[in-house]
């Protein structure tokens, strides 16, 4: 089984129990909780290989985590979670795990993602409009990944699955050239 398989299935039983009617801790604050254990892992290359070492036991692993948990404020489930990660020995598979939990969770909240590439940052009334165009555009909640592209030199290029909108000013000098090289 790939990483990429193993990480779905933890992604998959956390969604399940985060979901679930009368979990103690809400989807987004889970994703919020892993985020910031998979932050505090990432800064600290002691502690990635201390909690990834196979010569490392498991319980020291647990106490040690159980340290972060506490520092972090990490709930119970979330706290479990990672012990059960831990203790199978996919610690450094956590960051994709997290990645796929936001996605199933967003697909099982009826949000669909947008990658947005714009040519500078744009202002917050920008980002509102775009994700209300957008939820228009796909009949769905939209979460907004921004990344500025300075390629685009204006407007923005939104991709939602495979489908592109691009309002980009490179994007709309392609289409007139194309529409000239029709008439011609």
């Amino acid at each position: 089984m790939t990483v990429t398989a193993i990480a779905a299935r933890y992604a998959e039983a956390l969604t399940e129990v985060v979901t679930a009617a009368g979990s103690p801790v809400r989807p987004q604050e889970s994703v919020n909780e892993i985020r910031a254990f998979v932050s505090t892992l990432a800064s600290s290359n002691e502690l990635y290989i201390a909690l990834t070492s196979p010569a490392i036991p498991a319980s020291r692993k647990k106490a040690v985590i159980g340290r972060i948990a506490d520092d972090l404020q990490l709930s119970g489930i979330i706290r479990n979670f990672l012990f059960v990660v831990t203790s199978h020995r996919r610690i450094a598979a956590l960051a994709e795990i997290l990645q796929l939990l936001e996605e199933k969770l967003d697909e099982r909240l009826g949000f669909v993602r947008a990658e947005v590439a714009s040519a500078r940052e744009l202002s917050a009334e920008q980002r509102a409009a775009l994700t209300q165009t957008l939820e228009h555009l796909s009949g769905k909640h939209v979460r907004l990944r921004f990344q500025i592209e300075e390629s685009l030199i204006g407007g923005v290029v939104a991709r939602i699955g495979s489908t592109v909108y691009d309002g980009s000013v490179r994007g709309q000098l392609q289409l007139l050239e194309r529409s000239l090289v029709r008439q011609e």
